[in-house]
C-alpha cells in the first residue's frame, strides 16, 4: 500500500492521489508493482526502497547520489493466545530533492502520529521528520518497555502462587522480547551516532535540541532495557532453582515410598512360594495365628524402615518447615 502527503495550510498533512514534489510517501508492505511506480517518480533506487522490507535488516545508514537512507529497528505489539508478544521490524527513512519516503512491512505508530495531526511534521523539512520520528520511535519502545515490566510482574505474581508451564513459558517469551529490544535499541544508538554528523543537526539549534532530546529517551530506553532484562534473567534462574528443589522432594517423597512398599511385597512373596516355609499351615490345621504374626511383624518392620528413613534423610513435611523457617527468622 502506498500513500501520499503533502503539508497543509494548516500544518496537518494533507493526503493526494499521486505523487508531488516535496511530498512524503508513505510505503506499508508494498507489492513489487508499487515500489517501480516509485523508483520511477522518485528516483530511488529500488534497491534502497527494497531494504525495509527484509525483517532481518540491521539498523544503518546509506548515502548514494543524493538519496539518503537511515534504517531504524521499531517495537511492534502483536497478539498472540498467551497475550501480547513484543518484537522489532525495520523502517526505512529515505530522503532527496523530491521527497520523502518511509518503507516498513506493517504499519507504525509514529507515522500514524505524523498522519492525524498528533505529531507536527512537514515534508518539506526531511531531517526535521526524521527527528521527529526517532524522537517518537525512542518513546515508542521506553512504553513498550514498561509493558513488558508490568506483564512480568503480572506472571512472578501467578508463578508466586503456583508453579505452572504456561507462566514459565510467558517470562522466557519476555525474556526474549527484551534481548530484541536491547539488540534493537543498541543498533539505532549507532543510527543516531551518524545522524548527529548531518550538517543540518550540527548547524541549527533547534534541531540540536530535539536531538538531544532524543538521545537522552533513547538512553533511557537502553538502561532500562539492560534493568529489566538483567531482573527477569535472575528471576528465571531462581525459578528454576524453585522447580529443581521441588522435584528433589518429589523423588525423596517417591523413594521412601517405594521403599516401604517393597518390604511388605517381599515378605508376602517369600510366603507366597510353592516351597515349604516357617510357621506353614498344614492339612487340618484351621489356625490362623500365624498369618496375624506375619502381618503384625510386617507392619511393624515397615514402621521402623520407616523411622530410620526418616531421621536420616531428614524427611519434613513442608508445613513443618515453613514453620521452622518462621521460628528461625523471629528468633534473628
Amino acid at each position: 500500500m502506498v500513500k501520499y502527503f503533502v503539508s497543509g495550510g494548516d500544518n496537518k498533512l494533507a493526503q493526494v492521489q499521486a505523487f508531488e514534489q516535496l511530498c512524503w510517501v508513505d510505503m506499508v508492505n508494498p507489492t513489487d508493482d508499487e515500489v517501480d511506480d516509485v523508483v520511477e517518480v522518485t528516483g530511488v533506487s529500488e534497491d534502497m526502497i527494497k531494504a525495509a522490507l527484509d525483517e532481518e535488516e540491521p539498523a544503518r545508514t546509506e548515502f548514494d547520489e543524493g538519496n539518503s537512507m537511515f534504517v531504524v529497528d521499531c517495537p511492534i505489539i502483536e497478539e498472540s493466545e498467551s497475550g501480547d508478544t513484543y518484537s522489532t521490524l525495520p523502517l526505512a527513512i529515505i530522503y532527496n530533492k523530491k521527497c520523502i519516503i518511509t518503507v516498513c512491512l506493517k504499519g507504525n505508530p509514529v507515522l500514524k502520529d505524523f498522519i492525524t495531526g498528533r505529531i507536527k511534521v512537514f515534508c518539506d523539512k526531511p531531517v526535521a521528520f526524521i527527528l521527529n520520528f526517532m524522537y517518537g520511535n525512542a518513546k515508542r519502545f521506553l512504553y513498550c518497555l514498561k509493558q513488558i515490566d508490568r506483564k512480568a510482574h503480572r506472571v512472578q505474581a501467578e508463578l508466586g502462587r503456583t508453579l505452572k508451564n504456561e507462566e514459565i513459558l510467558q517470562l522466557l517469551e519476555l525474556e526474549n522480547s527484551l534481548v530484541y529490544f536491547s539488540t534493537s535499541l543498541n543498533s539505532n544508538y549507532k543510527v543516531h551516532e551518524k545522524l548527529s554528523k548531518v550538517e543540518a543537526v550540527a548547524t541549527r539549534e533547534d534541531y540540536q535540541d530535539l536531538f538531544d532530546d532524543m538521545v537522552i529517551e533513547s538512553s533511557q530506553a537502553i538502561e532500562m532495557c539492560k534493568i529489566y532484562k538483567d531482573i527477569l534473567s535472575v528471576s528465571m534462574d531462581a525459578y528454576g532453582s524453585v522447580i529443581s528443589n521441588n522435584a528433589n522432594d518429589t523423588m525423596k517423597k517417591l523413594t521412601v515410598i517405594t521403599i516401604l512398599l517393597a518390604i511388605p511385597t517381599m515378605i508376602a512373596g517369600f510366603w507366597g512360594m510353592n516351597v515349604p516355609v516357617p510357621w506353614q499351615i498344614q492339612d487340618g490345621d484351621t489356625s490362623t495365628l500365624w498369618f496375624w504374626v506375619i502381618i503384625i511383624a510386617t507392619f511393624i518392620l515397615t514402621a521402623a524402615v520407616a523411622f530410620v528413613l526418616v531421621k536420616s534423610m531428614k524427611f519434613r513435611p513442608a508445613a513443618k518447615r515453613r514453620q521452622r523457617r518462621k521460628k528461625r527468622s523471629r528468633d534473628d
